[in-house]
This record gives structure tokens, sequence and C-alpha cells, in this order.
């Protein structure tokens, strides 16, 4: 396989990393080598967490900006901040419900238009694949299975050379035994709607 780079962002609380690994896993498990880092920042009191994944033979994980093959965004605003780390060839999946950050809900800063954010987000990516996770999240059995919607959807591009079943067996790995179901069910429904 060539050298897939692959950059998550998410806010605190939203599963960045238990998606990250589960893709480890299930990379792993396609008999892919993988190499992670993660940067928390602010991550408990609701700020960025961002994982980067490099697939296939690298000697780091660190990329630079316009390198990612991929960015999954679990909120439209952090992925309009990760933009500058797409080129115009990479995969962008995005969760299209918004998690303001406590500025706005201070009235200290304003959330721009999510149909302005869709609009910026697909003139400057290759493929761009948006949804709303959280209601996938909900249909699945839990609103904190957005992590495994977009990891669904993540799959479904192709891009990394990981089957939906290594993928569904990873999450059985690496989850706890009471989210299983509801993960994987939330995976197909992340799945589903990639090839919508």
């Amino acid at each position: 396989m060539d050298t897939k780079r692959l950059i998550i962002v998410a806010v605190g609380g939203q599963g960045n990393l238990l998606a990250s690994r589960v893709l480890g896993a299930a990379s792993l498990r396609s008999g892919i080598p993988v190499r992670m880092s993660e940067i928390h920042g602010m991550a408990q009191r609701g700020g960025v967490v961002e994982s980067a994944l490099v697939f296939g033979d690298a000697q780091s994980t660190i990329i630079s900006d316009g390198a990612a093959d991929v960015l999954v965004a679990f909120e439209p605003l952090e992925a309009l901040r990760a933009l500058p780390r797409c080129n115009p060839d990479t995969v962008l999946v995005t969760n299209l419900a918004p998690t303001p950050p406590f500025t706005t809900a201070i009235g200290k800063g304003t959330y721009p238009e999510i149909g302005e954010i869709k609009e910026i987000l697909s003139r400057k990516v290759g493929r761009f694949i948006a949804f709303d996770a959280n209601r996938l999240a909900v249909e699945a059995g839990n609103p904190l299975a957005v992590n495994m919607a977009l990891v669904g959807a993540l799959i479904q591009t192709g891009v990394l050379a990981i089957s939906a079943e290594n993928a569904r067996q990873a999450i059985e790995s690496t989850t706890k035994p009471a989210f299983v179901d509801i993960n994987r069910r939330a995976f197909d429904l992340g799945f589903a709607a990639a090839d919508a």
C-alpha cells in the first residue's frame, strides 16, 4: 500500500482517540503498518484533539501542511481550521453538526453558517463527504457514537486499504463490550452515508 496520511480533528469528548485506536487495530488486522500520534490540547475543556495516523512505510507521524491524504473532522469548524493540512486531492469526511466553542456560548465569538463552511471546504479538496453524524449516532443508539459513524464513512471511501470487516472486528476488540453493537451500527450507518 502507498503511504497514506490521515488527520482526525475533534473537540474533546467526541471520541477521537477511540477512533484512532480502532483504525490502528483495523490497519494491523489488514497487515498495514501504522504510526499514530495525538495532540490533546485543552481536550478536557472542550478544546481541540488531533490525531495523526500514517499508514504504510513511514518513519514519522508528522503531517505537514498540504500533505494530508485524508481529513476526518468530528466538527465542521474544526474541519475549517485543519483545512491548511489538505491539498486539492485530499478526501475530507466531516460531521455537519456543530459543537460551538465556549467563546460563542458567552457571546465573545460567532459561529460561521454551516452552508458557508461546506462551500469553503468543498472547493479546497478533491472529495468532500459531509453528513450529520450526530443524527446517525442517535439512530444507532448512543449520541456518543459519532466517532464510529465517521470511521464507517472513512472506510467506505476506500482511501485506506482496510476492509469493512477488519474495521468491524477492530471495533469489537477495542471498545467496551456494552458498546460494541451500538458502535457497529453507527459504523454501518456512516459507511452507508458516505456511499449516498
